[in-house]
């Protein structure tokens, strides 16, 4: 008679020590993956919203070109100094009522580049804040808002035709701002200063599109760039600051040149 014998292991169940291990394990594991997922998701909002705003500085130049190289006003409110509204719409218009969604998208709409750039989505990063339909600004050095004396820039510093900017490929246009703003985005011309406060965005940086129509990511150099952004510490500190790399890389770009012996 042949006795067929069982395998002892086939009927073993896990004793509880090992289930704890195998938890454990996957613990480890999803704490080394969870950081490396976040930084993926992270950077492909980041791509996402460089295409966004790249697509933005694409279709400046072609306002430009149709308009016999004057630039689309980069105010959001109508007949702001400098401008005239009827001749002159801006690019959107801002509508502080976040409760009323269809009537900020009707800015939107109605707004200059909403022919060349006529879809929602293009107009919010996708790290936006719910219910915003818009995270974009025009720097305030490209026909954007006159009114302030306290910039420190002369009025010819302020682009009205493409044809004055001399390296387009150094001058920013839109900027990733995050919560938009009233009127154009600006920075101090005349001194070490910021005047909007410097958007934080994918990882302590930020998105801008150029003259020439191209788009990059700037990432902060300065810690305190950050942490004013975030509003942490003290902000009178940190807004004005003469060794900020950023501040200087900012004002060049946006102003052509800096007003103020660094």
């Amino acid at each position: 008679m042949v006795t067929i014998r069982r395998n002892s292991m086939a009927g073993r169940a896990f004793t509880l020590i090992e289930l704890l291990v195998v938890v454990a394990v996957i613990a480890v594991l999803m704490a080394i993956l969870m950081p490396a997922l976040s930084r993926a998701r992270e950077q492909g909002k980041r791509a996402v919203c460089l295409s966004n705003v790249k697509q933005f500085g694409l279709a400046w130049v072609m306002y430009a070109d149709d308009n016999d190289q004057k630039i689309v006003n980069a105010c959001t409110v109508e007949n702001t100094e400098g401008h005239n509204d009827q001749e002159e719409p801006c690019w959107l218009y801002f509508h502080d009522d976040w409760t009323d969604t269809e009537r900020r998208i009707k800015g939107i709409q109605d707004g200059a580049m909403w022919p060349y750039v006529g879809q929602l989505k293009i107009y919010k990063c996708p790290t936006g804040i719910r219910g915003e339909v818009n995270t974009y600004a025009i720097v305030d050095a490209m026909n954007g808002a006159m009114g302030s004396t306290a910039i420190g820039a002369p009025k010819e510093l302020y682009v009205r035709r493409r044809t004055q900017i001399r390296r387009p490929g150094e001058r920013i246009v839109f900027v990733d701002e995050g919560k938009t703003s009233t009127q154009s985005w600006t920075i101090f011309y005349n001194q070490a200063s910021w005047w909007d406060s410097p958007p934080t965005r994918h990882g302590e940086g930020t998105n801008f599109s150029f003259a020439d129509g191209h788009a990059e990511y700037w990432k902060w150099q300065d810690p305190r760039t950050a942490k004013l952004a975030r509003r942490e510490g003290d902000y009178g500190s940190l807004i004005a600051l003469s060794d900020n790399p950023d501040i200087q890389r900012v004002q060049r770009a946006a102003w052509g040149r800096l007003g103020y012996e660094p």
